[in-house]
């Protein structure tokens, strides 16, 4: 049978650990009208919300099961592979009442921290330096769920883990000597939100717009993450030169370039003045948050996206340097030419030749 999660968001100032093992017992006494099996389920006190893991034949048997039982029904219910389960959610432990619990014996959330390591390898040198990311990420308990070409993505139980492994992914990347660079985000939150029909969907969201705008060789952590891991046993000591927290109302700002610039970059006229009448900001506030969070003036962001993207057309080899040029808004191929040397100390013809298969 299918796998399903659901998710209760409880408003009631009674909310206990006591009453949810209750409201689960009952489901028990049901589930079998409906063909239901309740597998597992993770209790969020601080944010009362609860997540339930089962087998069923349908979300309206699911659903059906917590009416008839309790009446307290799931705000979303989304089916799971068993592929996503396995590197998201199953680490930890269950006791006989089906509660889900961290190896440390205390109460699981069902919080997961997701972590995203972008890299550039620029001279076509560093490809083995994946298996050294790999290593890290297995040595900070910490599991692969999404690796394509530039990308790896790691899913934690514990906020602290995540950090240390970061801290040490950020000094092994850094020590590569030249034409390397990485982008790395730790975002944390529900497996199950209340819309959308994703594991962790919202999570995985917020955590690529942090690499896709984010600073080069910068780590940067969500405000939630650094919340859960200051109640963690192994909390750990970091430098905050080398970190930007990012708050809800940064995260907010975030989204929004992120929707304006995935439908502008292509546009050649679309320039800073475009930005911030798409902000609704001044000029002197689009800069300050934008150099805030990036490190770079609007215009220089605006040019800094279209390079990377243009890093991943090239490698794909499908297109010409002109047509990737004038794809990604720049006016002309001399142009773009000339501002991808500049910022990577090598031609777009001859970094596309590194990943040049057909020769």
């Amino acid at each position: 049978m299918p796998l399903y999660m659901d998710i209760h968001t409880v408003d009631s100032d009674d909310f206990t650990v006591e009453d949810v093992i209750k409201a689960h017992m009952e489901d028990l006494g049901v589930q079998e009208r409906f063909g239901v099996i309740q597998r597992k389920y993770w209790v969020n006190e601080q944010d009362k919300m609860v997540f339930c893991l089962m087998e069923g034949p349908n979300k309206e048997a699911c659903h059906k099961t917590h009416e008839v039982a309790h009446g307290m029904t799931a705000c979303n219910i989304i089916e799971v592979s068993d592929d996503e389960y396995n590197l998201f959610m199953a680490r930890g432990s269950t006791k006989s009442n089906d509660l889900a619990y961290t190896l440390n014996g205390e109460l699981d959330s069902g919080f997961r921290t997701i972590m995203l390591i972008a890299t550039s390898d620029l001279c076509g040198m560093y490809g083995h330096y994946t298996f050294e990311i790999r290593r890290l990420i297995e040595q900070f308990n910490g599991v692969v769920v999404l690796q394509p070409s530039d990308e790896i993505m790691a899913s934690y139980l514990l906020a602290s883990d995540a950090i240390l492994c970061a801290l040490a992914l950020a000094k092994l990347l850094k020590s590569i000597p030249n034409n390397f660079e990485f982008r790395l985000a730790l975002v944390s939150g529900n497996p199950v939100d209340e819309g959308g029909t994703d594991l962790f969907e919202d999570t995985k969201g917020k955590v690529k717009i942090l690499c896709q705008i984010g600073l080069s060789n910068v780590m940067y952590l969500d405000a939630t993450t650094k919340a859960l891991s200051a109640k963690e046993s192994n909390t750990p000591k970091v430098n905050h030169n080398d970190i930007k927290i990012v708050g809800s109302n940064d995260f907010s700002f975030c989204e929004k370039l992120s929707r304006i610039f995935s439908g502008e970059l292509k546009n050649p006229n679309f320039k800073s003045e475009q930005l911030c009448n798409r902000l609704d900001l001044s000029k002197a506030q689009t800069y300050r948050k934008i150099k805030a969070l990036t490190g770079m003036s609007p215009n220089t962001l605006i040019r800094e996206l279209r390079l990377r993207r243009s890093l991943k057309a090239l490698k794909n080899n499908h297109k010409t340097v002109a047509e990737i040029a004038y794809d990604l808004g720049f006016n002309s191929p001399t142009y773009f030419t000339r501002v991808f040397r500049k910022r990577y100390n090598v031609l777009p013809t001859s970094f596309a030749n590194l990943y040049d298969h057909s020769s």
